[in-house]
């Protein structure tokens, strides 16, 4: 039975330790760290304690579907605890698991509980991070500091496609990527979506950038990294809410065949190790209305500069501002962008996985 949420305390670091201070706090040692140090088991989890303490722990499910070729697609936890408001959250993360079924391949939704990186969360541990306070968003670069202090986290981008690729995923669906942020010339503020993905051959299947990012600098940036980007029955590239950015794509495919071929190429290549990006454009009748979301945006980028936000709280500051002046209208866009995107990436996982 998974715990309501974790039990927080915390420890003094003596001279001797590592200093693992994080923003002037002690680092935080929660109840499932501490079982997980006497051998007992991670709140919801069924996992084998032969396993070592800081390994991917990979559901029985899903480990059997990679070990025998059968589809599988990788799904990040940040919609679940960042992404979308409660109770949405829960509803549409097992919604998006339901139609990678139904598409004919295996979800795997990563996340962190009580520390241990799980591939394949299960309904207690989903839950979990759907409800819990205190949830990290967690990048690449935090996965081990988080791992350390048995926090719980959602993945980003960047570490799902990270940890699929270690566990054998190809295929990775999520909503829009992270890119380089309007002030970057400032600032330096660019997702590490971008470098991930440059050394992660993992398929991304995705509405393109959010359009509170710098969406040229973004597609730049992916070309210097070396990082394909093919439209999906589009030349345009996609700007998440709305169905075309702006901006040209040079490359196009139209069926998940098409893109399986791809994979197979850069694999009999061993060339990259660059992921690939399948920019999959909502229907215009489906989109955000351009002249709201620009108000919006312009409302939002405001509000940012006035509050002083920046780095990780920049994305969920925006998406809830949307949400609010949209008048919601921008979350059921959001549903219909990570819904499509998972049938998609199951369709593709499915042609790749065929002999």
């Amino acid at each position: 039975m998974l715990d309501s949420g974790p039990v927080v305390t915390t420890r003094s670091l003596s001279a001797g330790d590592a200093d693992w201070r994080r923003h002037g706090t002690d680092i935080p040692v929660c109840q499932a760290a501490q079982r997980r140090a006497s051998n007992g088991p991670v709140p919801g989890g069924t996992y084998g304690d032969e396993v070592d303490e800081y390994s991917i722990k990979t559901s029985t499910e899903v480990a059997e579907a990679v070990r025998t070729g059968r589809p599988v697609v990788a799904l990040e936890s940040t919609i679940v605890s960042h992404g979308l408001p409660r109770p949405d959250n829960l509803k549409v993360a097992q919604e998006i698991e339901q139609t990678v079924r139904d598409a004919g391949a295996v979800p795997a939704t990563i996340g962190m509980v009580g520390g241990q990186l799980i591939v394949g969360l299960n309904e207690p541990q989903l839950t979990h991070l759907a409800t819990a306070d205190g949830v990290a968003k967690l990048s690449v670069r935090d996965l081990a500091v988080a791992a350390a202090s048995g926090a719980d986290g959602a993945t980003t981008v960047a570490a799902t496609a990270a940890v699929a690729a270690r566990a054998g995923i190809p295929v990775f669906a999520t909503g829009g990527l992270g890119g380089v942020h309007r002030a970057a010339a400032e600032s330096f503020d660019e997702s590490a979506d971008l470098t991930a993905l440059a050394s992660t051959p993992v398929t991304v299947v995705c509405a393109g950038v959010k359009s509170i990012l710098d969406v040229g600098a973004t597609l730049e940036r992916l070309e210097t990294l070396g990082v394909p980007v093919v439209g999906y029955g589009t030349r345009r590239f996609p700007g998440f809410y709305l169905s075309d950015s702006g901006y040209d794509l040079d490359w196009s495919v139209g069926s998940p065949e098409d893109v399986a071929r791809i994979m197979r190429a850069r694999a009999g290549h061993g060339v990259s190790d660059a992921g690939l990006i399948v920019a999959n454009p909502l229907p215009a009748d489906e989109q955000l209305d351009p002249q709201l979301h620009d108000r919006v945006l312009s409302e939002g980028l405001a509000g940012l500069a006035r509050e002083q936000i920046t780095g990780k709280s920049v994305t969920p500051y925006l998406l809830a501002h949307f949400h609010a002046a949209t008048e919601g209208r921008s979350l059921a866009v959001n549903v219909r962008i990570i819904l499509r995107n998972a049938a998609l990436a199951a369709a593709v996982a499915v042609a790749y996985a065929r002999p």
